[in-house]
């Protein structure tokens, strides 16, 4: 399977040679140690520095300073391709994030600075949005970022931050006026290595996505430089979450299509082999028409990806589309996943099987990026446009 659609008008022959790559570089680094890091609940810094090595984090960044000079679309094919295998602990699709907003929004010296490391993985990124008590709320975080001297001074804490305990650079949503709502709030960059009041909390543990870490952040007047603001002014972060927050939706419908992809191909092998009062699975009608129903799911939403990615690389994809991705994506992976566990029985249950752990990790695809009620919220908003 690929991510492609048949009709896919974005789709080059550089978008076919780099999925290739991404592909075999996942089929011999990733996959063969996903259950490693599972059981140490992160993955190798290693991997990370192997990744850069291959280019698969390079796509979509600026050939100046150090990638591809592709369009986002690139970074599309990476993510579909580690969940093609899968896997959605390593958290690739935040490094993305990470790095789109540098790119966006960074100067001259930020990308320079940042940029590099962060597609050669000797940095790794993570942003900090969700705080305890506000959930996907933003306009309600706590944390602040106060003017001191020739820099601010950051306090608060957040929760539930992928690549936490990994992450060298952090993008800290912050409030730098109080008094000003949405208009307050500000993106601030931290460098952690030794930066003094910053810390990490426990690598929590999930129901699913086990190789990923996932920390509470805490910033006790953590001092950072004030160029390491994002955008020229303050005040600016509420608009640049949101403008960047369609692609974060995207990039979790599209390591929903790869795991629905791996899981029926999963499935598939299962029901061809496994027997039952003497028939092959597979010969059931009820086991046909299941995965019948599941490949027409597939289809549907890898075609509705690719619109999105075609909207997305001519800045063309809207916040209520990219909600119906993040929605309909998580929905039809959960459904899938359901009814693969269902087809594989008893075996379906343990461990062992590949099924159980995207069974898990396919849960929090409707809760983060923003839970799929408010996803529903915000299409049904755009009804009354």
């Amino acid at each position: 399977m690929t991510l492609f659609a048949p009709t896919a008008a974005w789709v080059q022959d550089e978008h076919k040679m780099f999925a290739e790559s991404c592909a075999r570089f996942m089929a011999d680094e990733l996959a063969p140690n996903q259950e490693k890091w599972a059981d140490q609940g992160m993955v190798d810094r290693d991997f990370w520095r192997k990744a850069g090595a291959a280019g698969i984090m390079a796509g979509a960044v600026p050939e100046e300073y150090g990638g591809v000079g592709g369009g986002i679309s690139f970074d599309a094919i990476t993510a579909y391709e580690q969940a093609r295998k899968g896997d959605i602990g390593w958290g690739y699709g935040i490094q993305s994030i990470v790095t789109h907003y540098v790119t966006a929004y960074g100067t001259d010296a930020q990308k320079e600075r940042w940029l590099p490391k962060l597609t050669s993985g000797e940095m790794v990124g993570a942003i900090a949005m969700t705080e305890p008590g506000t959930g996907s709320d933003l306009k309600s975080v706590r944390t602040t970022a106060v003017r001191d001297g020739n820099g601010y001074l950051i306090n608060g804490s957040k929760i539930f931050i992928t690549n936490g305990q990994n992450a060298d650079l952090v993008i800290v949503v912050a409030k730098t006026d109080k008094d000003a709502g949405s208009k307050g709030v500000s993106l601030i960059a931290v460098e952690t290595k030794d930066a003094a009041g910053y810390s990490r909390g426990r690598n929590l543990k999930k129901m699913g996505m086990k190789g990923n870490d996932t920390s509470e952040l805490f910033f006790e007047d953590v001092k950072v430089p004030a160029d390491n603001l994002l955008g020229q002014d303050e005040g600016q972060g509420f608009y640049q979450l949101m403008k960047q927050l369609p692609w974060e939706r995207l990039v979790i419908a599209i390591s929903a299509l790869g795991s629905i992809d791996f899981a029926l191909e999963e499935t598939l092998r299962y029901v061809k082999e496994r027997k039952a009062f003497g028939s092959r699975i597979m010969d059931f009608q009820n086991t046909r028409f299941k995965l019948a129903e599941c490949k027409t799911k597939a289809e549907v939403l890898r075609s509705f990806i690719n619109d999105c990615i075609a909207r997305l690389e001519v800045g063309e994809l809207d916040a209520a589309t990219a909600s119906m991705a993040k929605y309909w994506g998580s929905q039809v992976q959960n459904e899938v996943m359901d009814e693969c566990v269902q087809l594989h029985g008893g075996y379906g249950y343990m461990q062992e099987y590949p099924i159980a752990r995207m069974y898990t990790d396919a849960r929090v695809q409707m809760i983060y990026g923003g839970t799929n009620e408010i996803m529903k919220e915000l299409i049904a908003r755009s009804l009354d446009d």
